[in-house]
């Protein structure tokens, strides 16, 4: 048996990513608010912003797990704030923090005894893991973090058989984007990738599907963009 541990696959590359590992066969965990409507996918609902939230559902989780030969965790849940550096208080940086850098380490530590060598964490970074834009603080400041922490996951890791990787997909055609990009500026969006047009969901998920995969590419960070032009 092999399973995919996703969580925000309710919509999106979260949706798309769980379509293609259930065509390969996988069983596939979704942990999200809202519910993941995909045939035959397991949805347990909650809420990561909450420290606690794996204690009411680590049972359910361990049933789907406890025999699996492979095991693909996909940290795809985000928040994204349009925040500055000089406006951000402490109570919203740490909401975000919960969700993008807490809850991972939290499933991370729950997941990690149940995988076999062959298993995988997959993080869904962005390309603001590695530079930065106006308005966008806490999201660019949790995604450098996700870097960090894929990496020193790698490193601590060693000699166990689990890779880990970070995916940073560039301008997504998503629910999220279009809730932080008004309407009339997609076009311009659009237009900063070398292919003039946005990245596809199952782009992504092909993507990500690649990297649970390839235990060569352990450490490692890939921007999935379409070559994003800087201006």
């Amino acid at each position: 048996m092999k399973v995919l541990l996703i969580t925000g696959a309710s919509s999106g590359i979260g949706y798309a990513t769980a379509s293609a590992f259930a065509n390969a066969g996988y069983n596939v965990i979704n942990l999200s608010r809202r519910e993941c409507l995909l045939a035959g996918v397991t949805h347990i609902p909650c809420d990561l912003a909450q420290p606690d939230f794996l204690d009411t559902i680590k049972e359910e989780l361990t049933r789907g797990m406890q025999d699996a030969e492979e095991i693909v965790l996909i940290h795809n849940a985000a928040k994204l704030a349009n925040d500055t550096a000089t406006d951000t208080q402490a109570p919203a940086l740490r909401e975000v923090i919960e969700i993008n850098l807490v809850a991972p380490n939290t499933l991370n530590q729950f997941a990690v005894p149940f995988m076999q060598p062959g298993s995988s964490i997959v993080y869904v970074g962005s390309t603001l893991a590695e530079k930065a834009v106006p308005g966008s603080f806490s999201y660019v400041t949790t995604k450098h973090g996700q870097i960090g922490m894929m990496r020193a996951t790698c490193q601590d890791l060693a000699g166990s058989g689990i890779h880990t990787a970070c995916i940073c997909p560039g301008f997504t055609d998503t629910e999220m984007l279009r809730a932080h990009v008004p309407a009339d500026a997609m076009s311009t969006v659009a237009g900063m990738s070398a292919f003039e047009r946005l990245v596809k969901p199952t782009e992504i998920a092909e993507t990500l599907f690649w990297g649970a995969q390839n235990p060569v590419i352990n450490g490692s960070v890939i921007h999935a963009n379409l070559g994003q032009i800087e201006r």
